[in-house]
């Protein structure tokens, strides 16, 4: 893993500053190398399974498992048993499926090693698997440090789940920079605020629906957010509202939020700094990270001209080795040593903007319709704190647009929805129904899930009802 020499120099230089903060219990940074250490040398499992709640154990844990040439997977705790039996059966021999050590020296092992098996989420099959290289996140440390500037006076807070990537690679990115790391045993609103109020937190990393929250309730409360300089938003794009609550919440931060995939790591991104305006809908997803090429090919891997749509295609050293298990040959394609996972995108001078997985597309009377555009569209329009869009089956279309609405205080009518897209998107991809809902229909790891609409609507879920 690549920041293991890095721990060892900041417990020899800083022993007794704080690396690891989990719900009010610290270790310092020689407190982490030594229990690393010691978890270490218990074993010489070749791969160790990881499947923790948050704790501090879990970064003793994790930084045990990747010593040396070792390599880590790193499973949702909250997964059937059953299905964690059925994954350590596939990685073979030599795991240890007991979260702990992976033996050897706390040191890095070789770069081109893997240390890391990645595993896509969902409880109902066996997930995809796919490794990674200690060289790639060395380079994707460099970039995001770079990028989203990082430094060892920041103090980054990121409230979601150690199992899941965003929070796992800000966990070992804050221990490559020797940058102080805080997070929660679980999410909570209250307890975020509590840990922004008293423990200085200054940079946050999490996904766009936790942020509204955050930021809406701390509002509310009059929590003060001030001291947070940088916001990291990821999983999908900000929507209007949830980046105005942000932006009045805390003042005086930059809010990024980037493009990337976990095979593929960073792709593209963009700050939005105190004050700047910004562009209500916009599909646009920012530059390049450094280090970062991206074309658009079509499924043949030819480019295509500026301005037309195809696979978001990268050339970059942060790419992931592939997949263990799962590939159907369209998950991570690969053309001529350009990489893509099937998202639909263009570039425009210079700036990618993103529409969507190819999975995701409504093809509808023969045309196709990306649900992110419509959601983006619906988030422009009056009275609409966020939206959600799907394809549902049709008789005579194959699937027809359907949106489900979370309105603003004063409310919302489909006239009103109607007429507010009229200027803003094609008619062909403007929702045939819409649904009014008490809340967006997340997964536990708080993305907004289009399957779990449809599922809501044929169950005539309460928390749905149909706007005439």
């Amino acid at each position: 893993m690549p920041f293991l020499n890095n721990l060892q120099r900041w417990a020899d230089e800083r022993p007794d500053d704080t690396a690891v903060v989990v719900a009010g219990k610290r270790l310092s940074w020689a407190e982490l190398r030594d229990a690393a250490q010691a978890a270490a040398a218990c074993s010489t499992a070749a791969i160790t399974v990881l499947a923790q709640p948050n704790s501090t154990g879990f970064a003793v844990d994790f930084a045990a498992a990747v010593a040396g040439d070792r390599e880590c997977a790193v499973l949702d705790p909250t997964w059937p048993d059953q299905l964690r039996d059925e994954i350590v059966q596939r990685l073979g021999s030599g795991v240890d499926p007991v979260p702990g050590a992976a033996g050897g020296e706390l040191a890095d092992g070789d770069p081109a090693s893997s240390f890391l098996v990645g595993l896509t989420s969902g409880t109902t099959s066996v997930p995809k698997a796919f490794t990674r290289s200690r060289r790639s996140w060395q380079q994707s440390f460099d970039a995001s440090m770079e990028f989203f500037g990082l430094s060892q006076g920041d103090k980054t807070l990121a409230p979601g789940p150690l199992a899941a990537s965003l929070n796992l690679y800000a966990l070992a990115e804050c221990l490559y920079a020797g940058s102080e790391f805080h997070t929660l045993e679980s999410f909570d609103v209250g307890d975020v605020h509590a840990a922004i109020a008293h423990d200085g937190i200054t940079r946050l990393v999490l996904v766009p629906t936790m942020l509204r929250l955050l930021s809406e309730r701390g509002l509310l409360g009059c929590v003060d957010a001030s001291g947070v300089r940088t916001i990291i938003c990821a999983g999908s794009k900000l929507d209007a509202r949830t980046l105005e609550a942000a932006r009045r919440w805390a003042p005086h931060a930059t809010i990024f939020e980037y493009y990337g995939a976990s095979e593929l790591s960073f792709v593209s991104g963009a700050g939005l700094a105190a004050g700047e305006p910004f562009a209500a809908g916009s599909t646009a997803i920012g530059r390049p990270f450094p280090g970062v090429e991206v074309r658009i090919l079509d499924d043949s891997g030819t480019e295509l001209p500026e301005g037309a749509a195809g696979n978001i295609s990268v050339h970059s050293g942060m790419v992931s080795n592939g997949y263990l298990w799962g590939d159907d040959g369209q998950a991570l394609r690969c053309f001529d040593g350009w990489f893509t996972v099937g998202d639909q995108g263009y570039l425009l001078d210079g700036v990618l903007h993103i529409l969507g997985r190819r999975a995701d597309m409504i093809i509808t009377a023969g045309k196709n319709v990306y649900p992110h555009e419509v959601e983006l569209a619906l988030s422009s329009v009056p009275g609409v704190a966020s939206a959600i869009a799907a394809g549902m089956e049709d008789d005579l279309r194959g699937q027809r647009v359907v949106a489900g609405i979370v309105p603003s205080h004063g409310g919302v009518t489909a006239t009103q929805l109607k007429t507010g897209l009229e200027d803003v998107l094609a008619k062909d991809k403007r929702p045939l129904q819409y649904f009014a809902l008490d809340e967006l229909p997340v997964t536990d790891r708080g993305k907004v899930s289009r399957r779990l609409l449809l599922d809501w609507i044929a169950a005539r879920d309460s928390r749905v009802r149909h706007l005439a």
